[in-house]
């Protein structure tokens, strides 16, 4: 029993190459036309409509059958040889395609002469009827265009699916890089925990024992958004009251947070814990030396086509001493995981306002952002 077409359905790379293969049709097309107007200035401008038609029939007749005939011979051997790439990319062999040029050349010359007979009223003479020297002319000028034009199309798809391979490598590599910036994010934020967990073992063990089972919980919590990729913007900041929910059993009310997320904002993706590093930072380098602590805010709205991501505290700003002032390893594992994931259309910005505090925005483009509606999860309150 034969198999249905149905049964091998189309693969995108032998998508695109039915999509290759219609372009490859108009470039044909173009090049038809070319030819009929350069044989009818060759003739002193003789009926050129008939030379441009007589070039469109036998020219678009020779693509057809050798451009088809390739796609048809590919397909066949990659029901075969399943698996293999040069099939998939409807690409049969220079073997086959010798044999889809010279029967593409000669069918389509010989469909094309009778075409362009019944659309003219002329009655031009049978190629196979022609003299011996005349046959080879005509075969030869018809080969060597089929296969020149094979050898453009050859080449540009060859020169296509290596810039696609190109554009696949350079995805995975920003793909890998973020993964691995990621994984720099947990220890980082791991070690600062821990510091302040010993630093209040000393100064008050019953808030200590209760840091240590926010820390659990928070972990716990955490654990999966600091294994995908990315994730809803209200997850984000649901992530973040946790870790602020664990900071202020040190701080206590030295630690005040607002949340500000639009509704609409809260469906659109980014990188998970894109903004726990920026947090840490503003606790710990901003808030925690002064003694009467401070105001957090994170906020997300949009501006223009960029969803903005805010950031600010009422620290202690450009006034932090040396030993407070941090590695700035936080703000360029941002930058670099905005960089890895958006390229130059994300940009992180710092600014210290006149009233005190310092203040972090990232600008991500909104269309880059969006993603289906997440399912229920807590929205972020003001605390």
């Amino acid at each position: 029993m034969s198999a249905t077409p149905s049964a091998y359905p189309m693969s995108p790379p032998e998508q695109r190459g039915w999509h290759h293969f219609l372009r490859h049709g108009a470039l044909a097309a173009l090049w038809c036309g070319v030819i009929g107007l350069l044989l009818a200035a060759l003739s002193g401008w003789h009926r050129p409509g008939t030379q441009v038609i007589y070039s469109f029939c036998i020219g678009m007749n020779c693509w057809l059958l050798i451009d088809g005939g390739r796609l048809l011979i590919a397909r066949r051997l990659r029901r075969r040889y399943p698996g293999c790439e040069g099939f998939e990319h409807g690409w049969p062999g220079w073997p086959w395609m010798v044999v889809c040029v010279i029967g593409g050349a000669l069918g389509g010359f010989t469909i094309g002469q009778l075409l362009g007979d019944a659309l003219t009223g002329l009655r031009t003479r049978s190629l196979w009827s022609a003299q011996w020297s005349q046959l080879a002319t005509t075969l030869t000028i018809t080969g060597l265009a089929s296969l020149g034009g094979t050898a453009f199309f050859y080449t540009r798809g060859r020169m296509t699916a290596a810039q696609m391979e190109a554009e696949q490598a350079r995805r995975v590599a920003a793909e890998t890089q973020l993964l691995l910036l990621q994984a720099q994010l947990e220890p980082h934020m791991l070690f600062n925990t821990l510091a302040n967990l010993r630093v209040l073992i000393g100064l008050d063990a019953t808030r200590a024992q209760t840091m240590l089972d926010q820390l659990i919980a928070f972990l716990r919590a955490t654990l999966e958004a600091s294994r995908v990729g990315h994730h809803p913007l209200q997850t984000e900041f649901a992530r973040l009251q946790d870790y602020l929910s664990l900071m202020q059993v040190r701080m206590g009310e030295r630690l005040q947070a607002r949340f500000e997320l639009p509704p609409a904002l809260a469906g659109l993706s980014l990188p998970a814990l894109l903004l726990q590093p920026l947090v840490e930072n503003a606790i710990k380098h901003g808030l925690e030396p002064q003694i009467e602590g401070g105001v957090l805010e994170v906020s997300a709205r949009l501006q223009g086509e960029d969803c903005l991501l805010i950031v600010a505290d009422s620290g202690r700003g450009q006034a932090a001493s040396p030993g407070t002032a941090g590695t700035g390893f936080g703000l360029q594992q941002v930058r670099d995981r905005l960089q890895a994931r958006y390229g130059d259309a994300a940009g992180l910005s710092l600014s210290y306002p006149a009233e005190g505090g310092c203040r972090i925005e990232i600008h991500i483009p909104h269309r880059l952002m969006s993603a289906p509606a997440p399912g229920p999860a807590p929205a972020p309150t003001a605390s």
